[in-house]
């Protein structure tokens, strides 16, 4: 959790000069903080998973570049995450002329409005009055859809012209964001689905740092460090972004899913946080973690799904929110503690799943969402399952029970179940035990259903499936 420090003392211009403060462009404030934190060693990007050796260092080439960012991925790739993430890199506090007619956060020494010109030179340094503002305060975005010239750059007032204010005048006019946001971050998300007018009006900023509105140029040195997000099938669709405007950004951060199913779960792990703990508490088996990441690994592979459109990240977390809920109401019903989450608890991730998910429409040969997720789900286990026949031997189990064991599994029976049903055959499920050594009930019959699964997954068992129970047959 970030710690506000209080904000410096001077409250006038006259203060502000006595002290140490240096008035700085956004970009030069953040290449210096940047600079100091890469010397000390201080983390840069904490919390984000897997973009040590590729995004992070182009962000840091930009960062020192003094450049605009578009940030290129597709959905759920934490492009977002990471432009709110730049403010770390503002001055915590920097000082702007505290006055109820200025426009925007002036720069004391270098006031942009002909307003805030007029009040520093026609008043004492003493009193003229300073405030504030937080980093935290110095971000906004928007998101293109929907978005008017209006909203970001900026329109003329009506109700100043009906107050007598000539419309020639920079009086007359009501600013948008971005100029509004002059010392700070603008991010443009959806880039490719913004208005060709406001596109050439960001390319107009992007180029001269002035504002142009109805024909009227404002000449404001705007100071502000732009950002845009945008999926590459779109970005490089011919027509969708002015070239002008692409030729202006800076700098492409490339980003991407990750590499590797640990990164993934490490992911998971992060933003669940708490949420394991609490009354009931949650404990998840390691395999249970692969599972779900793996589910959205083989979605982002299927000749099913539209790759172009991508499978979030939030596709993981959402699933994965899903299964610890199941859980838990088994554990309340119960009263298990801790909750263990199974298999059978996937039954319930339709819920989350469906809609998040783009079919490939030549690729699915007519198949339904819910059918693509079954067989996603199904490869998954099976992927995960294989991997621990490797390290645990666990096929064995198949081959002792050809005397005709049947073993019932549900998302809502009570684990000791499990217990009374496998005490009859105990020896040849302590290899299951061994993926997770425990000798809680609840634990063992989660390991107990991924090993159901995992040989069914095999087609070393049947199985056959009634009233949202499971029974598999040896």
């Amino acid at each position: 959790m970030n710690v506000v420090s209080e904000s410096p003392r001077a409250s006038t211009l006259s203060e502000l000069r006595e002290s140490a403060w240096v008035s700085k462009s956004v970009k030069q404030e953040m290449q210096d903080n940047f600079v100091r934190m890469l010397e000390s060693g201080e983390p840069l990007f904490p919390g984000i998973v897997g973009y040590e050796d590729t995004v992070i260092p182009e962000i840091n080439l930009a960062l020192l570049a003094g450049h605009d960012m578009l940030f290129l991925g597709e959905k759920g790739q934490a492009k977002s995450r990471i432009m709110r993430m730049l403010t770390r890199f503002l001055d915590e506090w920097v000082p702007y002329i505290d006055h109820p007619d200025l426009p925007v956060h002036e720069d004391p020494e270098k006031p942009i409005s002909a307003a805030g010109k007029r009040l520093c030179r026609d008043t004492p340094a003493d009193q003229i009055r300073i405030a504030w503002w937080h980093r935290s305060e110095r971000y906004a975005e928007r998101l293109s859809p929907g978005t008017k010239f209006a909203d970001i750059i900026g329109e003329i007032d009506p109700a100043k012209l009906t107050g007598g204010v000539s419309m020639s005048t920079e009086e007359a006019l009501s600013f948008g964001l971005i100029p509004r946001m002059h010392r700070g971050i603008f991010a443009m998300n959806e880039l490719p689905e913004l208005d060709d007018l406001v596109q050439v009006g960001l390319f107009n900023i992007l180029e001269e740092r002035d504002v142009q509105i109805r024909g009227y140029p404002i000449q404001f040195d705007i100071d502000l460090v732009i950002l845009f997000s945008a999926n590459p099938s779109t970005y490089n669709r011919s027509g969708k972004v002015i070239p002008q405007l692409k030729d202006r950004i800076g700098s492409i951060v490339q980003t991407h899913y990750p590499s590797e199913r640990d990164q993934g779960i490490e992911i998971l792990q992060q933003e669940v946080g708490d949420d394991l703990d609490g009354n009931y508490p949650v404990q998840v088996p390691y395999f249970m973690y692969q599972i779900v990441e793996e589910i959205t690994n083989q979605a982002r592979r299927s000749k099913y799904i539209d790759q172009a459109s991508g499978v979030s990240a939030r596709f993981s977390l959402a699933n994965f929110r899903t299964l610890i809920a199941s859980a838990r109401q088994r554990g309340v019903l119960h009263g298990e503690k801790p909750a263990v989450p199974r298999i059978s608890d996937l039954g319930h991730i339709y819920s989350s799943s469906l809609g998040k998910l783009e079919l490939d429409l030549m690729g699915t040969h007519q198949m339904s969402e819910r059918q693509v997720l079954d067989a996603v789900v199904a490869q998954a286990i099976e992927v995960v399952f294989k991997e621990y026949v490797e390290e645990h031997g666990l096929s064995d189990i198949a081959e002792i029970f050809r005397g005709g064991v049947r073993v019932e599994v549900g998302d809502m029976l009570p684990s000791s179940h499990y217990a009374e049903r496998l005490r009859q055959v105990p020896p040849a499920w302590n290899k299951a035990f061994e993926l997770n050594a425990s000798e809680n009930d609840a634990v063992r019959a989660s390991c107990v259903e991924f090993v159901l699964a995992g040989l069914y997954s095999m087609e070393r068992i049947s199985r056959s499936q009634r009233f949202g129970k499971i029974q598999y047959e040896f």
